[in-house]
């Protein structure tokens, strides 16, 4: 059946589960990042502060620090003193925030917290609508030089170079003092993702999405498609994964092989898990790589779908 005859993405989905069961991680996701990005906010616009900082550094109840551990290592290719780090609590915080992403997966960050994607998911969803080319795709691998060149960068002239651009601080900052110039960069994504490249700022050239990924390779959090046996080629799950080539090797896969989402490449949205009507997917652990196949798992309740 083409894309053309088949129902829009997810209706499916919705006649067999309900709209709160084809739509769940999605709004989860929304409500996850009004709020970190609430927290932030507490401060400046209520006078309440829970969290003092912004995502690239922060102190939490006056006692618990957090940094991200990628503009840390901008820091210290900087030649920021290491020993002033520690004084600061910055490494610490990195160290925190780092352990937590390398568990859960680093990519999470960029469905559950980052502030960007809202904005980059708005403009994939026009993108659809008004039925735009695809567009320039550059290779995926492109992110890792802009990240490998965002240190050199700041190697080369003292700063951590990536915070001058970044359009997460950008958001945050013009949310507290006004966009400014901030408001060219957000809008900047958008029109990139909307016009010239689809999907094209998270999936292949944000440097802080090509190192979460990195820290995440060998998290425990996964997405499996246990029960792929019931797969009726309906393409949704490709249709609304912001990675989509991260499906095929645990959809398409032989008997025998893995059903895990291994690919660092995956955020861990879970919007595969919302669209499809046969229950393919579901969250899981990486040592988890049973499959609807194996008779203990054929009976868990919704391993399939009633014909």
């Amino acid at each position: 059946m083409s894309r053309a005859t088949r129902p829009p993405v997810g209706q499916e989905a919705i006649a067999v589960h309900g709209w709160w069961h084809a739509h769940r991680f999605l709004v989860l996701r929304r409500i996850s990042q009004l709020f970190f990005l609430g927290l932030f906010l507490l401060g400046p616009w209520a006078g309440i502060w829970l969290v003092k900082g912004n995502l690239t550094s922060s102190l939490t109840l006056g006692v618990l620090p957090l940094s991200d551990p990628f503009v840390f290592l901008q820091t210290l290719a900087a030649g920021h003193p290491p020993l002033l780090t520690v004084a600061t609590g910055a490494l610490a915080g990195a160290v925190i925030v780092a352990l937590v992403y390398a568990l859960i997966g680093g990519r999470v960050y960029c469905s559950w917290v980052c502030p960007v994607n809202p904005v980059t998911d708005a403009a994939h969803w026009l993108h659809t609508r008004l039925g735009l080319k695809k567009g320039w795709q550059p290779k995926r691998g492109t992110r890792l030089w802009v990240m490998a060149m965002v240190l050199a960068v700041s190697a080369l002239t003292g700063s951590v170079a990536w915070e001058m651009v970044n359009p997460i601080s950008m958001l945050h900052r013009g949310l507290i003092f006004g966009m400014g110039f901030g408001w060219t960069l957000v809008a900047g994504v958008f029109i990139f993702d909307l016009v010239l490249s689809r999907r094209g700022w998270c999936g292949h050239l944000c440097p802080v999405g090509a190192f979460y990924g990195l820290l995440g390779e060998r998290s425990l959090l996964r997405v499996s498609a246990a029960n792929r046996a019931a797969c009726d080629d309906c393409m949704d799950c490709f249709d609304v994964c912001p990675e989509a080539h991260v499906i095929s090797p645990a959809l398409r896969g032989s008997a025998g092989t893995s059903p895990l989402i291994l690919s660092r490449d995956c955020t861990n949205c879970g919007r595969c898990i919302d669209v499809c009507p046969e229950s393919v997917f579901r969250f899981t652990h990486r040592f988890d790589d049973r499959t609807s196949d194996d008779p203990v798992q054929a009976t868990q309740p919704g391993a399939t779908r009633a014909a």
